[in-house]
């Protein structure tokens, strides 16, 4: 089967999008899965965290679908809403969409650039929820704020969100962040266990100073990422609650793939999130997908010229986290 694609990426965060909006669905939904675990495969494919199926709605501008590159479908995925958001308004003609995705259907609309020459969107992360049964994680009480997990750690204090998709969030110190840690917690909850049935998301949270937070993200379904866009949202949240941050006011979020910026607000008893980072399109390709040998291919690649300038922007990032460690 031959298609195009367009690989992008939010915050080095990368994904192989391919465009279903004539409402002809390139692939069966058993192919899916298996189209994702075979283009994503890094020395085997074009490789990225995932695929961005982006398809036509009833009620909204465009449909945002996630695989990760295991095979199993996000119910959201901030990185990748900022890349399809731009591609949906280039292709409509607009500075504004309404994106369906699994939970919500969110508004999305280009925005201030975040650095010099650097595309950029601000899309909303919600809904915003802290009932345990909605990660779901299985613990005898409603919430979990600041609190420990005693199959986790003796010493961490957690809190559980999920924005939709599943999130566990704790502030570190350099010490617990360069450690080892995250990775042994993040592999035991995303393997079968009685905490998470389905997995989590699980972030290590260090501030640096005010406004400023560094985030590094074990995604289920991914592992270690450059970014996670949900996990980036969540984490300022986190940060406000605990009087780090401020509700209404920017915070920058750095990471190993750049920086975006989040704005937590409060609504009733509600919080919305807007999530502001680059989408950069890096190139577009031929792909072809053979699933009865298990393989695929890529030709005719045309590269946008992209990619340079957001290297500057991740370059003068590594530079920040580096100065305050």
């Amino acid at each position: 089967m031959e298609f195009q694609f367009i690989k992008v990426h939010g915050s080095g965060n990368d994904f192989i999008l391919i465009d279903e909006l004539s409402g002809k669905e390139l692939f069966t939904e058993e192919e899916r899965a298996e189209a994702a675990r075979l283009l994503c495969d890094r020395e085997n494919g074009p490789g990225a965290d995932g695929i961005l199926f982006i398809q036509k709605s009833d009620h909204a501008d465009a449909v945002m679908r996630v695989f990760n590159a295991d095979g199993s479908e996000a119910s959201m995925c901030g990185n990748g809403l900022r890349c399809a958001a731009r591609y949906v308004c280039e292709e409509l003609g607009k500075d504004s969409a309404v994106i369906e995705t699994m939970k919500a259907d969110l508004p999305v609309k280009k925005y201030e650039e975040i650095s010099e020459g650097i595309t950029t969107y601000n899309v909303e992360i919600s809904p915003v929820l802290f009932r345990l049964k909605d990660l779901p994680l299985n613990l005898p009480q409603e919430t979990l704020q600041n609190g420990k997990i005693a199959e986790l750690s003796d010493e961490l204090l957690f809190t559980a969100v999920a924005v939709p998709n599943p999130h566990l969030i704790a502030i570190v110190s350099e010490k617990e962040l360069r450690g080892t840690l995250q990775k042994e917690l993040s592999e035991k909850v995303n393997r079968p266990n009685s905490l998470f049935p389905d997995g989590v998301n699980v972030s290590f949270v260090k501030p640096l100073e005010a406004g400023h937070i560094y985030v590094r993200t074990f995604e289920r379904g991914v592992g270690f990422t450059n970014a996670c866009g949900t996990a980036m949202s969540a984490s300022s949240l986190v940060t406000c609650l605990n009087g780090m941050n401020e509700l209404d006011l920017p915070i920058t979020v750095y990471n190993d793939g750049g920086m975006v910026q989040c704005i937590a607000r409060k609504f009733g008893e509600n919080y919305k999130i807007e999530l502001i980072g680059n989408a950069t399109f890096m190139y577009s390709a031929t792909g072809e997908v053979d699933f009865l040998l298990g393989r695929c291919v890529f030709s005719n690649v045309r590269d946008f010229g992209e990619q340079e300038l957001y290297n500057s922007l991740q370059e003068k990032a590594l530079e920040f986290i580096a100065a305050h460690k």
